[in-house]
C-alpha cells in the first residue's frame, strides 16, 4: 500500500482542542530496522530518573552473587523478565552523611562538602544536563514530576516539580485556549475521553498509514484512554470523604495512601510523553509517608522504613517495596512493548531507579539501591562493589551522559567513569 507522508507534528483537532500524536514512520522520522553497528546517535535516545525517598531494604534488593546469572533477590524477582536489560549496582553512593537531606543531591552528585544543612551549594541535576544536550529537539526540554527536591539547574537553583497529574496531562496533550482546555479537562473528570471528538479523524488516519503505524496508533490511543481513566479515578478519590483518624496529618506533598495507583498514573504519563517524543528527559519522584493500601500492611511507609530490624516491620516494609518494584516492572513492560524504528522504547531509554538512602532506618547514605534499565548499555546483571568503600555514583552519571552522545568525562564529583556497561 502506498503511504503518504504525514506532517512531523500532526495534530488531531476537535472543538478547538488539538491532540498530539506519537512518532509514526509516515512522518519520516522513525527509521527502518538496522543492525546495531549501523545505529547512530541521530536516533532519539532518552533518560528517565526515578527517585524513591525511603530507599530499598538492601538484603531484599541486592543479589548475593554478581554477574548476569545472579540469583534474583526478593525485589528483583518482580522484574526478572527484564534481566537482560538491567544492571544493579551495589557498593555505590555519593559519600554523603546527610540522611533524608541528601535527597537534594541524589541526581546532582556534587561533592559532600556542598551538601550540608542550611548550606546547600548544589549543581545541575543529571536530567537537566541531558536536557541541555537533547532538550531542544522536543516540545518540553524536560519534565520534573511527582514532588521532591531532586531537580536543579546549572546555577544550583531548585526546579519546582509538578505534583498534579491532571496539569501534566493538560500540558502534554491539550492545546487550545484556557477555556477550551478547561472544558476538555472537565470532560475527562466526567468520565469522557478527549478521543471521542476525533474518532473520525483517527479512522481516516489509520487508512493512510502502514501496519506498523496502525499498531503504534492503537497502543498510543489505548494508553491515552488508560491514562484518562486513572485521572478520573484519582479525581473520584479526591471527592470521596476520608475517614476521621487521630493521627497527625502527613506533611508530604506527594504520594498518599494510593501509592501504587499514583505511581502507575505517573508512569503512564511518562510513557506517553516518551512515546509522543514530547520530551526525552524526565525526573520522577515517588513515595509516600502514610500507610499505602496494600494487603497485609497496617503501618505507614515511613514507620515501616524505620524498622530497627524488627521482623514484623521488616515484612511490612518488604510488602510495600516489593509492590513498588512490581509497578516499576509494569513501566518497563510498557517501554518494551512500544516499537520505534526497529527497536523498543526501552532500547532507547536509560531508566535509573535509585534512592538517597541506603538504610532508611539509620538514615545512612551509603550502599545506595541503584538500578539502571534499558538503553544501549552492555548490561551486566549485578555489578558488585564494596559495601563499605563505595564507588562514586557520579561515575555512573558520566556513563549515562555518554550514552546520550555527550562527550564528557566528568559530572558532579565524579572521579572516573563506570566502564562495566
Amino acid at each position: 500500500m502506498a503511504v503518504r507522508r504525514l506532517n512531523r507534528r500532526l495534530m488531531l483537532r476537535a472543538g478547538g482542542i488539538s491532540l498530539g500524536l506519537p512518532l509514526l514512520e509516515a512522518m519520516g522520522h522513525v527509521r527502518e530496522p538496522r543492525t546495531q553497528s549501523a545505529q547512530t546517535s541521530t536516533d532519539p535516545l532518552r533518560m528517565v530518573l526515578v527517585g524513591q525517598p525511603l530507599g530499598m531494604y538492601g538484603p531484599n534488593f541486592f543479589p548475593q552473587d554478581a554477574g548476569p546469572q545472579y540469583t534474583a533477590s526478593r525485589y528483583l524477582q518482580a522484574i526478572d523478565q527484564h534481566r537482560s536489560q538491567l544492571t544493579v549496582f551495589s557498593g555505590m553512593s555519593h559519600h554523603y552523611a546527610a540522611g533524608h537531606f541528601a535527597e537534594v543531591a541524589l541526581f546532582t552528585g556534587v561533592a559532600p562538602a556542598q551538601i550540608r544543612e542550611n548550606d546547600i551549594r548544589n549543581g545541575i541535576s543529571l536530567e537537566q544536563e541531558a536536557a541541555a544536550q537533547v532538550g531542544r529537539l522536543t516540545r518540553f526540554p524536560s519534565l520534573v514530576l511527582g514532588g521532591g527536591n531532586a531537580s536543579w539547574n546549572r546555577r544550583g537553583v531548585r526546579i519546582p516539580s509538578e505534583s498534579r497529574a491532571m496539569q501534566v496531562f493538560r500540558r502534554l496533550f491539550l492545546a487550545g485556549t484556557p477555556e477550551e482546555e478547561a472544558r476538555e479537562l472537565q470532560r475527562v473528570r466526567d468520565g469522557q475521553s478527549v478521543l471521542d471528538g476525533v474518532g473520525g479523524q483517527i479512522n481516516t488516519l489509520s487508512r493512510r498509514v502502514g501496519r506498523a503505524d496502525r499498531q503504534r496508533l492503537e497502543l498510543f490511543l489505548g494508553a491515552l484512554r488508560e491514562a484518562e481513566q486513572m485521572l478520573q479515578q484519582d479525581e473520584q478519590w479526591a471527592k470521596t470523604p476520608k475517614p476521621t483518624v487521630s493521627m497527625q496529618a502527613p506533611t508530604s506533598e506527594f504520594g498518599g495512601a494510593q501509592l501504587l495507583e499514583r505511581s502507575r498514573q505517573w508512569y503512564s504519563l511518562v510513557h506517553l510523553a516518551l512515546q509522543t517524543d514530547s520530551t526525552r528527559c524526565v525526573s520522577l519522584w515517588l513515595g509516600t509517608q502514610d500507610r499505602p493500601e496494600i494487603p497485609g500492611v497496617n503501618l505507614g511507609h515511613h514507620d515501616a522504613s524505620h524498622h530497627g530490624q524488627d521482623p514484623a516491620k521488616l515484612e511490612q516494609l518488604a510488602l510495600i517495596e516489593e509492590a513498588e518494584m512490581r509497578v516499576f516492572g509494569e513501566f518497563l513492560d510498557r517501554l518494551r512493548e512500544t516499537q520505534e524504528g526497529g527497536e523498543t522504547l526501552l532500547d532507547r531509554t536509560a531508566v535509573l531507579y535509585a534512592s538517597n538512602l541506603g538504610n532508611s532506618s539509620s538514615h545512612d547514605n551509603s550502599n545506595l539501591p541503584v538500578l539502571l534499565a534499558g538503553g544501549r548499555f552492555r548490561h551486566q546483571g549485578h555489578v558488585a562493589g564494596d559495601a563499605r568503600s563505595n564507588r562514586r555514583m557520579s561515575n555512573l552519571f558520566v556513563r549515562m551522559l555518554q550514552h546520550l552522545g555527550q562527550e564528557t568525562q566528568q559530572f558532579g564529583a565524579s572521579d572516573g567513569v563506570v566502564s562495566e556497561i
